[in-house]
């Protein structure tokens, strides 16, 4: 087998590209002991069993620290990595930490589910605590007061553009009660360099800590990838297109956004109405300054890409449309629908990158209210989009219907965005999506009774639905765990415009058996994905 550069896909030895097969398991919904999924046994463990269940993509959503509402999507820095999945094992098998030390701290009282709270004080403790044994085992080496490992200096320079002001951020952002920088005093907030150099004086131990952080995540997500790509697996991680108004991005980056005459953000990023929320979307991220980036020649955008190619395989890239036009939202608005749509980069952006890059692994996230320039622009780019069951049934011959997908897409049964499968059918598809996808797949007649549809239970459509995504026409198919493992609305991610209650779910232990990935293994080979 060879892989195609131009799409990551695989290619047998005739270069026909083959039809491949992922599931989508965010690193946090892994189990484990610490309070949330990590980098640790069970992500290698995990691999393993993507590995003998003939799955070739691991879909993880951003590695991204989370921000506002737990929100991968909303987080503190575009470039970082999220400390919570750093492997608390593996710190004490370098004699960071003891076992006593883990015991001692409370990590959430539901093993299937993430307490941000409690994680927060437990985790930044237990880090604190190793941090301070990494300077101690550093100091009098080689003559000096403390001398770091080789790769940790090497680590360092290689991501000093970034990682220089993201350590500065999370300090001042510490020393100022974790508030948004925006609420800082105003010689941090506008960056006095004066102000800026005595704190980095007064403050090198915090600084150093969270250095250490990405320093220890960047070493282990590395050990982790390479077992995955080892066994076969890529990586399909997530760039959300906005970054978070509380963000290091926001704050050291001026004109790379919309401001106003006083320097706060003009308008924000959201989207209109939609099946998700009938007052829209209000994300509030900072809007790109596009004619900068383009009088710039995207250097930014170069940056940020390069990066998360040293992360993942492949990348999917959160609101695609965004790049063609945006919604714009005055800043201050309480809801999305005051917005109004603003023309992007489109081409010329993805020009840019591919001169400085070469060709790029990209799924688009093409969802929600398309128009024929957003269709173009993904015809142009050459990019595969998404098509998504739960969305097909609503009525008439619409795209995501398993007939009208095309080879170039990739295709789910839901998203993080959407609920489990067997939640959708009991609990979120209208009768006439039950009628409609009962009868296209063949579970009932072709003109079924309400009785005859009511029948149908809600695993048997689940199955129903997995081995339509499976036979699809799409190149890829990427199912969500939760799907697999047949649960409900607790498997549910994210739901959009909900603010606290998304992205705690983890699986049980042991959710991943042989037995299990036989399964879906011979699920994958009746249509050739496996």
């Amino acid at each position: 087998m060879i892989e195609n550069s131009e799409t990551g896909n695989l290619k047998n030895e005739e270069g026909i590209i083959m039809r491949e097969s992922g599931i989508l398991m965010p690193v946090s919904s892994l189990p484990g002991p610490y309070g949330i999924g990590c980098f640790g046994k069970e992500a290698e463990k995990f691999v393993d069993f993507l590995a003998a269940a003939g799955q070739k993509i691991w879909q993880i959503l951003p590695l991204s620290p989370t921000g506002y509402g737990d929100s991968p999507y909303q987080s503190c820095s575009a470039f970082a990595g999220n400390p919570y999945f750093i492997d608390l094992d593996a710190l004490k098998a370098e004699g960071l930490l003891t076992a006593a030390q883990l015991k001692a701290e409370p990590w959430g009282k539901d093993p299937l589910a993430v307490d941000y709270g409690t994680l927060y004080t437990s985790r930044y403790k237990i880090l604190r605590a190793a941090y301070a044994a990494w300077c101690k085992q550093c100091e009098g080496l080689h003559g000096c007061a403390r001398y770091y490992p080789d790769a940790y200096y090497a680590f360092t320079l290689e991501n000093e553009d970034w990682l220089e002001d993201y350590a500065l951020y999370m300090a001042l952002k510490t020393a100022n009660g974790m508030k948004s920088w925006t609420e800082w005093p105003r010689e941090y907030r506008l960056r006095d360099g004066g102000a800026l150099e005595r704190f980095r004086a007064e403050n090198e131990e915090e600084i150093g800590f969270w250095k250490f952080l990405q320093y220890e995540f960047a070493a282990q997500w590395k050990k982790v990838k390479a077992y995955a790509n080892e066994k076969g697996i890529q990586i399909l991680g997530d760039i959300p297109i906005y970054v978070s108004a509380d963000s290091v991005d926001a704050w050291v980056g001026g004109p790379l956004f919309e401001l106003d005459a006083n320097g706060g953000f003009a308008r924000v990023a959201g989207c209109p109405p939609d099946y998700f929320a009938a007052d829209g979307q209000l994300w509030g991220n900072p809007l790109y300054n596009w004619p900068y980036h383009r009088e710039t020649g995207y250097a930014w955008w170069i940056k940020r890409v390069r990066h998360a190619l040293g992360i993942y395989d492949l990348l999917r890239i959160d609101h695609f449309r965004g790049f063609d036009t945006y919604w714009a939202i005055p800043a201050g608005s309480t809801t999305a629908r005051g917005g109004k749509w603003e023309i992007g980069p489109r081409m010329e952006l993805f020009h840019a990158l591919e001169g400085a890059l070469g060709k790029l692994p990209i799924i688009a996230e093409d969802l929600g209210d398309i128009v024929d320039s957003v269709r173009e622009l993904l015809a142009e780019s050459g990019f595969p989009g998404m098509k998504v069951l739960q969305f097909a049934f609503g009525g008439g011959d619409n795209e995501y219907l398993p007939h009208n997908h095309i080879k170039n897409s990739v295709v789910y049964p839901g998203t993080h965005d959407n609920t489990t499968l067997n939640d959708w059918w009991e609990n979120s598809a209208t009768e006439k999506e039950k009628t409609m996808a009962a009868a296209y797949l063949h579970l009932v007649p072709c003109r079924p009774t309400a009785k005859e549809v009511a029948a149908v239970k809600a695993d048997t459509a689940r199955v129903a639905l997995l081995r339509a995504a499976l036979g699809s026409a799409s190149d890829r198919a990427i199912i969500p765990m939760g799907d697999w493992l047949g649960l409900g609305e607790e498997a549910h991610l994210n739901t959009p415009g909900r603010l606290g209650g998304n992205w705690t779910w983890r699986a049980a232990a042991g959710f991943d058996t042989a037995a299990l990935a036989k399964e879906i293994r011979g699920e994958c080979e009746v249509v050739c994905r496996a």
